[in-house]
């Protein structure tokens, strides 16, 4: 059901002073890109005759295949706050289509609504909620970002401790102008470290709200000083900065993840899911860590999950069942990290969790122990294996996953693989200042 018809997005245009349009759309790798319109052109947007070239863009198109289309989603039209209250900039989130109409098949979002397209003919809604952690950081003189923070605050902490505090309340500010209901804002564990919340609903809308939530974070950092940052492991030593992803499957209203019957209270089709993200976790892993950086966070000790392990409310498993039930029943995917492109893992999340449900798979017994304080040999008898340890191992467990490579399809999983090689392939060749210290004298 649609909240604004194209009529109304005219008249608020011309009655609020919005001066320009950002018709923004993410690429592969999880980057938000945009095109810049004049009010003049309004009504040609809405009219899905904006065209960008997708040969200028990462995984999109070849330079002789270039003309795209961006057709906007008229319910995410909204004005940004922070832009002068003069001459206003709004933004809509756009689709990328081809010239004839066609959805483009490198587009992430077109991923994700294929999979939730797939889902909904099975009779499901997949809702999700994420939990996003960031760093704020102060700048150099120059304004360059530094890793200094003078935030000496820890986990739920808050001022005169807790620095980034007024920027963190600001953000949460904005945000809700913006449409945003915010369950939750907190400082996180390390120095620096923070993290919002916002409410659970439907995917596409989730992971649209990441992207403009990433925005939103970053320019009003800038605006006050700092450095915002979603990097996974910034800081040697502290813990990294994850991405928690809520998940439930809805039907005709009723969370089906929810039985009244069970001891847990968790559904057969709940343990399906859950069987399901484990068979593919270690497949989507290079898309919900998608840096060289992001396994470097999975260290134990820091709070990053690394074992394949599943508990209703043990921390150290990679999936966790939170404790309220009913409506509000839902598993908890604890690795991602807030660098990724959430409509890919979201794709990936649910194509993983249909797969358990058709196949009626079953989850590994569920892990009480803390997993962070067993042997290896301990692990090795409960069957608990770890997620890949270097993005290249990811990369070498997604080509081997034929349901998160259909899920994506052909072109986005060719682009992102030949993508990531090429980033491991630098890292691997770089020479650190680590390798100088360790080795230059000794050796």
């Amino acid at each position: 059901m649609s909240f604004y018809t194209k009529e109304d997005i005219i008249r608020r245009v011309a009655e609020e002073d919005i001066q320009f349009i950002r018709m923004q759309f993410t690429d592969i790798f999880g980057q938000l890109k945009n095109v810049a319109i004049t009010a003049s052109q309004i009504e040609r947007a809405l009219n899905n005759e904006i065209m960008m070239d997708g040969s200028s863009i990462e995984g999109f198109v070849r330079i002789e295949e270039s003309d795209q289309y961006l057709w906007p989603d008229l319910d995410t039209f909204t004005v940004l706050p922070w832009r002068p209250q003069y001459g206003k900039v709004a933004r809509l989130i756009c689709d990328v289509h081809n010239p004839d109409g066609t959805p483009f098949v490198g587009d992430p979002r077109n991923v994700l609504k294929r999979v939730l397209s797939r889902a909904e003919r099975l009779g499901y809604t997949f809702n999700t909620g994420p939990e996003l952690e960031f760093f704020l950081f102060q700048t150099d003189d120059d304004g360059n970002p530094t890793t200094k923070t003078s935030d000496e605050a820890g986990y739920f902490d808050l001022g005169p401790l807790d620095h980034g505090e007024s920027t963190r309340r600001e953000i949460c500010l904005a945000l809700e102008e913006m449409g945003f209901e915010i369950e939750a804002s907190h400082h996180e564990v390390a120095a620096g470290q923070h993290e919002i919340d916002f409410k659970y609903t439907d995917a596409l809308h989730a992971a649209d709200s990441i992207m403009t939530f990433k925005l939103a974070v970053k320019t009003l950092a800038q605006k006050n000083g700092l450095h915002a940052t979603f990097m996974p492991k910034p800081v040697y030593g502290a813990a990294g900065s994850g991405m928690h992803v809520n998940m439930s499957l809805f039907k005709n209203g009723q969370n089906v993840f929810f039985d009244t019957h069970t001891p847990n209270q968790l559904s057969p089709l709940a343990n399906q899911f859950i069987a399901g993200l484990l068979s593919h976790v270690q497949g989507f892993c290079a898309l919900t860590n998608p840096l060289v950086n992001s396994y470097k966070r999975f260290v134990p000790g820091y709070e990053a999950p690394c074992y394949l392990a599943w508990s209703s409310s043990n921390r150290s498993a990679l999936i966790r069942i939170p404790a309220p039930r009913g409506q509000g029943t839902r598993v908890e995917l604890r690795s991602p990290d807030p660098s990724c492109n959430p409509y890919l893992v979201f794709a990936a999340c649910l194509a993983a969790g249909l797969d358990g449900i058709e196949h009626g798979m079953t989850p590994p017994a569920e892990i009480t122990e803390n997993i962070y304080a067993m042997t290896p040999e301990a692990r090795a008898a409960h069957g608990i294996e770890s997620l890949p340890g270097t993005l290249e191992a990811a990369i070498r467990a997604l080509t081997a996953d034929s349901v998160i490579l259909d899920a994506m399809g052909p072109h986005v999983s060719g682009q992102y693989v030949a993508g990531k090689l090429r980033e491991w392939e630098e890292y691997r060749t770089q020479v650190s200042q680590w390798e100088l210290d360790r080795y230059l004298v000794t050796y």
